[in-house]
């Protein structure tokens, strides 16, 4: 059910139970799941661990992914993800939020509300997608004096140092920066925005570490499976946005059918039913906990003649 209880409750820290998932020989794959209801549904299609956007938890709150979100803010999503699935999450941490002591208060922040492991970049607020043009870089040594805090903050978070440093000053800096970075005590590197095959075999040949990859759509990176990021040696790859675009685009649809259509009569055959929904949220696992609420009998709707 969600919201683990008792026994179900995971006994190893989040960051270890990442770990741990990295020791596997096949790469680890992450869907991005903006909310508690998207992690249900991602641990049921069989994936292990999840990943939560910066860009799609600002785009869930009406907003544009400019580092405007919160520490408090991100701590709420991750609360619901976790709680909802129990599997290990890797969160975007953005530039960190500031200082050395903002990202220090991040890692622990995101650790109190369950994450596994987090990323943070070399960007300069306000940051951008690293698939946009224009970002401004911050100097290497402060970019490593946040991933030593973090490092020095946790007590089990994985820390992964992302460099947006391909787009604008090439790949020797790229990796230069990549290297510092680990230097200073980063597990992981996520090169953002490579833009073909040869970069990230490349930058993976040039980084010996577990490396992430980005399968963002729009953006600059072709569309590669992940068994081709496995092949061209990286140890994860996140879709980081695609549920969210995918929510998006439905909702977009509904609410036209209903203002051309008078109601939803039209888009029922694209709904998750109400039988459908409570079986993914553990409904009726809910009221067996409760021996007051007597068990839901769901309705089957009114048939359309």
């Amino acid at each position: 059910m969600t919201y683990l209880i008792g026994k179900e409750l995971p006994g190893i820290p989040a960051g270890e139970r990442f770990r741990q998932l990295l020791a596997r020989p096949q790469i680890l794959q992450m869907p991005g799941t903006h909310n508690g209801l998207a992690a249900l549904q991602a641990k049921a299609a069989g994936f292990r661990a999840l990943y939560l956007s910066g860009a799609a938890m600002s785009a869930s709150m009406g907003l544009p992914d400019l580092g405007i979100i919160t520490i408090d803010d991100v701590s709420f999503f991750i609360r619901q993800v976790s709680r909802a699935c129990g599997l290990p999450v890797l969160v975007d941490g953005d530039t960190g939020y500031g200082g050395v002591l903002n990202v220090m208060h991040m890692v622990r922040s995101f650790e109190d509300a369950g994450a596994a492991a987090v990323h943070i970049e070399d960007q300069l607020l306000p940051k951008k997608c690293g698939h946009l043009n224009d970002k401004k870089l911050t100097d290497p040594i402060d970019m490593a004096a946040k991933i030593a805090a973090a490092v020095k903050a946790r007590r089990h978070l994985y820390i992964i140092a992302r460099t947006d440093a391909v787009a604008s000053e090439g790949m020797d800096a790229a990796v230069a920066r990549a290297l510092a970075y680990l230097d200073a005590g980063a597990d992981a590197i996520f090169p953002e925005a490579l833009h073909d095959r040869d970069m990230f075999c490349e930058f993976a040949r040039r980084v010996r570490v577990p490396l992430l990859a980005n399968m963002t759509e729009f953006g600059r990176t072709p569309y590669f499976t992940a068994s081709e990021f496995e092949a061209m040696g990286y140890k994860m790859v996140i879709w980081p946005a695609s549920s969210l675009r995918v929510a998006a685009k439905a909702q977009e649809e509904l609410f036209a059918a209903i203002a051309r259509d008078g109601g939803t009569q039209n888009m029922v055959k694209r709904m998750q039913t109400r039988k459908e929904l409570y079986a993914t949220i553990g409904y009726h696992d809910y009221e067996a906990l409760d021996a007051s609420i007597v068990k839901t009998i769901t309705p089957e709707g009114i048939q359309q003649s």
